[in-house]
């Protein structure tokens, strides 16, 4: 039970983690409008940083809503971040 109470910004940390692989393939898929699996080992990440902060897509709604829930995923992943660094 200690190693749970001091180690609770790392496995919580680790737990929220665990679907960033699934999401970051998703919006890269939706960015780079293709369905194979190749695109999560390309080390491209130009238009993605681009379709994350800017908007690539206007038109698209499936692109708009993925990305507002991506980076509010990824900004409570950098709180989390954060808080296991400095506490």
């Amino acid at each position: 039970m200690d190693f749970i109470i001091e180690n609770k910004w790392l496995i919580l940390l680790i737990i929220w983690g665990l679907p960033l692989s699934y999401y970051r393939s998703k919006f890269r898929k939706i960015v780079y409008q293709t369905d194979s699996w190749l695109i999560n080992i390309k080390p491209v990440f130009w238009k993605e940083l681009e379709g994350l902060f800017g908007n690539i897509y206007p038109e698209n709604k499936t692109y708009k809503r993925f990305k507002k829930f991506y980076l509010f995923y990824l900004s409570i992943y950098l709180l989390i971040f954060l808080g296991y660094q400095f506490f």
